[in-house]
């Protein structure tokens, strides 16, 4: 989504022939516009959302963090029967806040709540939190998604009480949550995992479905569930849209750890990550609930493909693995692997959340503890790393999770 370089064209001898000659053909697409600014949780004790401004070259600058007056969590490792807290990837998801208008909504997993804030139009990094924190009925919320066109906004949760809840809001908050709708977890608060976890809640591009990705565990062949629920529009329009509660909960075949999803402009496909085995592209029957795999992507060498950003400049999906410092670019139409961009080079041990905006892909490094957190910026074009972009203070940590852009 940020403006790519154009090359001017020269037209010797022809400036009195051509009128206003432009320096881009009529034919090339106009620039995308950059995004405004970047936003993340800080996932910690203190739960908060920080915030880079994102400069007119697609560049990050310093930035601020503003409490969500919540908690941040971690899910839970087993390892030689010892338990840990998990991180880098401290809440096994992707969009552990999302953006919708000027609005901001953000999970607090410690705290099983969502804050929303609006964002000042003029200073991206000024959030004025509308209400209070509201609890979303289940435990350990760490995946939210907003619809604009039906003021509504859901989150899953991934602990002891499981499932999604969904309601409305205004430019006076949240309203009171409707009900879980169960995505089939057995689990503990915190989770275990990041196996048998809610990984995702997102609006289709039409915002008239809701869907949510549910991570299937490949040590006890439990395979991953992708899960349809329609937006009910009210016969009368003075009363708001709702989401059902009865959907549908389908076992995609040839997935296992359905990850991080992204709906395909122009198209009812989803494009999804499965660190069983890298990517996919899933055509999916929005009635039915029924979805099969229409393009497969194994790629070489990966540990934990689990996000995903599509960029609107290349109509190509990005991917990202939180034990590899690389991108890699897939087709959205068939799954095939386009190109792999290593960044090991600037010394982060792996990326998870990742956004794309203009021309531009910016993708998280938590850090893992010794190496601090940091965003790679990297053009979607030349594929290269255009800046690397340590976060020093701000609260953020390897627990620091989630990616938003303004735009």
């Amino acid at each position: 989504m940020h403006t790519s370089t154009w090359t001017s064209l020269l037209f010797l001898g022809l400036a009195n022939l051509v009128p206003e000659a432009s320096a881009r053909p009529s034919s090339c697409p106009p620039p995308l516009k950059p995004g405004k600014a970047l936003y993340m949780i800080s996932n910690g004790a203190r739960n908060s959302v920080i915030a880079l401004p994102i400069n007119s070259n697609g560049l990050l600058g310093q930035g601020t963090s503003t409490p969500t007056d919540g908690w941040g969590s971690n899910f839970v490792t087993i390892t030689n029967n010892k338990k840990e807290a998990a991180g880098p990837d401290a809440l096994a998801s992707q969009a552990a806040l999302t953006i919708s208008g000027n609005y901001l909504f953000a999970v607090n997993p410690g705290s099983n709540t969502v804050t929303m804030f609006s964002i000042d139009p003029k200073n991206p990094l000024k959030l004025t939190m509308l209400g209070q924190p509201v609890p979303v009925l289940g435990d350990f919320p760490n995946t939210v998604a907003a619809s604009a066109k039906n003021n509504i906004v859901c989150v899953g949760s991934s602990g002891a009480k499981s499932g999604i809840a969904c309601a409305p809001f205004s430019a006076r908050g949240i309203g009171k949550m409707d009900q879980l709708r169960p995505v089939g977890l057995k689990q503990t608060t915190p989770p275990v995992g990041p196996t048998l976890t809610v990984s995702q809640v997102f609006f289709s591009g039409d915002e008239e479905t809701l869907f949510t990705t549910v991570k299937g565990d490949p040590t006890t062949n439990v395979t991953g569930t992708l899960g349809v629920f329609p937006v009910d529009q009210p016969c009368d329009t003075r009363d708001a849209a709702t989401v059902s509660t009865d959907g549908k909960l389908t076992k995609v075949d040839g997935t296992v750890v359905l990850f991080g999803s992204s709906t395909i402009q122009n198209s009812t496909d989803i494009f999804v990550t499965d660190p069983a085995f890298g990517a996919a592209v899933l055509s999916v029957d929005a009635e039915s609930g029924a979805a099969s795999i229409k393009g497969k992507a194994t790629i070489e060498g990966q540990k934990a493909t689990c996000w995903v950003a599509i960029s609107p400049d290349t109509n190509t999906a990005f991917v990202t693995d939180v034990s590899s410092n690389r991108i890699v670019e897939v087709s959205t139409t068939d799954a095939s692997i386009k190109s792999v961009t290593d960044l090991s080079a600037n010394g982060d041990p792996g990326l998870i959340d990742l956004r794309a905006a203009g021309s531009f892909i910016y993708a998280l490094s938590p850090g893992n503890g010794t190496t601090l957190p940091a965003v790679t910026v990297m053009d979607a074009r030349s594929k290269k790393q255009v800046q690397h972009f340590q976060i020093k203070g701000l609260g953020a940590s390897k627990s620091t999770q989630g990616a938003a852009v303004l735009l």
